[in-house]
């Protein structure tokens, strides 16, 4: 059985969900989007990746997990010089082994004007 997982984070217009539960599997996709108003936040990458990461955070938390709880995480980034300052938000939050298993792919474009970054996610709770 597929569950919805209510995160709090303003909903999306779209016919999409920040997190589906089935079982202990967890999925969840998380873009720099101010939690409330739902707007992109602004500034560098830094400050959307920060943004982007404690979305996820909240997702992951709302079903009962952390982000010690992933497995694995897909980041899709809009340019490649934006690599560095991820990854040193990336270690912010990212801290102890066994660290998830990590993709980062550079893409033309994402769907938010001003996105610089998303993240996909899978996490196996207990």
């Amino acid at each position: 059985m597929i569950e919805r997982i209510e995160t709090g984070i303003a909903p999306s217009s779209a016919p999409i969900n920040d997190a589906v539960r089935a079982g202990k599997h967890l999925w969840l996709v998380a873009i720099a989007e101010d939690p409330v108003s739902g707007e992109i936040v602004e500034g560098g990458i830094e400050a959307q990746a920060r943004r982007c990461i404690g979305n996820l955070d909240i997702a992951v938390k709302a079903a009962g997990g952390t982000l010690r709880n992933l497995v694995m995480v897909q980041i899709f980034l809009t340019d490649s010089a934006d690599a560095a300052g991820m990854n040193k938000v990336y270690r912010e939050y990212f801290t102890e082994q066994p660290y998830p298993v990590r993709a980062t792919v550079v893409v033309k474009e994402l769907l938010a004007a001003g996105l610089k970054i998303e993240i996909a996610a899978t996490a196996v709770l207990d």
